[in-house]
């Protein structure tokens, strides 16, 4: 008999719609909110109204709904808001903080490739004095072949 384990690990596998891990990736935070609403968790966002209130826009119940997926993926948790009142904030799990490298390259790429002036962020504050990663531009050999 199969234990509930893996039953559980083999559904994950039958769910996907490929075994390639950038397509799974995508399949969770690749649409056009998801890192948004990380984004503003990673700048010290936590209650529903601070991200709707973010300039990009997203409507109210795509947000609920990006929230529900993060929460499903185990991304961010809801605990109790700071100022102690019934609604419940949302704050980025240790898995949700692995992500931040991701936010850093785009946000890296945008500033170097995006019109107009830079709007760059700072995950954290230590972030101003650590030199930016050096990331070795692949050869033309390299980028044909499986990622």
């Amino acid at each position: 008999m199969m234990s509930k384990a893996n039953n559980n690990a083999e559904s994950r596998v039958r769910d996907r719609r490929s075994s390639c891990p950038v397509a799974f990736t995508l399949d969770i935070i690749g649409d056009r909110w998801t890192l948004l609403v990380i984004r503003d968790l990673a700048l010290g966002r936590s209650r529903f109204k601070e991200f709707a209130a973010s300039p990009e826009g997203i409507p109210t119940n795509i947000l609920s709904d990006r929230l529900e997926r993060l929460l499903r993926q185990e991304i961010i948790v809801q605990v109790p808001a700071m100022d102690g009142s019934k609604r419940l904030a949302y704050q980025l799990t240790p898995k949700g903080t692995t992500l931040f490298p991701m936010l850093r390259a785009m946000n890296d790429w945008g500033l170097k490739w995006g019109p107009g002036p830079p709007a760059g962020f700072h995950l954290c504050n230590h972030d101003e004095a650590a030199p930016p990663p050096t990331v070795p531009t692949p050869s033309p050999a390299r980028m044909t072949g499986n990622l």
